[in-house]
């Protein structure tokens, strides 16, 4: 049994990369995690407004932004039964803000998106960037997966980290 994906793209939101590439990016990361239980994964892709309620009522931050993660298991919790499937979380991404945003770091949308999936699903594994060393490694984490995933061009070193400090 492998993973499974249930892939949201609200009306009228373009996504930048194909739901088969989603998917493959999120099993590139699992495996290259090491997690070999079956996970399932929600994938939102919205438009701004629909972002900025969910950031409001996810973190008291009322505004945009390009990404929330929200975890529901973790792939090594023991209350798991062996084989059982882990309901890993949901990531909800705001392809709109993305690109906007990709201008200010040197990428494409569709890279950008990449990106921000990656680092969701980082986040669904545990990864976060709240202190700087933990920032450091899931930046350095980043880095190593976004040079094997197929992307526009290549993508430089992620420097703090685009939700640094909450944003």
């Amino acid at each position: 049994m492998g993973n499974s994906y249930d892939i949201m793209l609200e009306e009228g939101v373009a996504c930048p990369v194909g739901e088969d590439e989603i998917r493959e990016d999120c099993d590139f990361v699992l495996a290259s995690e090491g997690v070999e239980r079956p996970c399932m994964v929600s994938v939102s892709v919205v438009g701004d407004e629909r972002m900025r309620e969910l950031n409001a009522e996810w973190r008291d931050q009322d505004r945009v932004t390009d990404v929330l993660s929200l975890e529901c298991e973790r792939p090594d919790d023991a209350d798991l039964a062996p084989g059982e499937p882990c309901e890993l979380g949901d990531i909800v991404l705001a392809p709109a803000y993305i690109e906007r945003q990709a201008k200010g770091f040197g990428t494409t949308p569709a890279d950008e998106f990449r990106l921000l999936l990656v680092h969701g699903m980082l986040h669904l594994l545990g990864y976060d960037h709240l202190e700087d060393d933990e920032a450091e490694a899931m930046e350095a984490r980043e880095d190593e997966l976004l040079a094997d995933i197929r992307t526009d061009r290549a993508i430089d070193h992620v420097t703090l980290t685009r939700h640094r400090g909450g944003e």
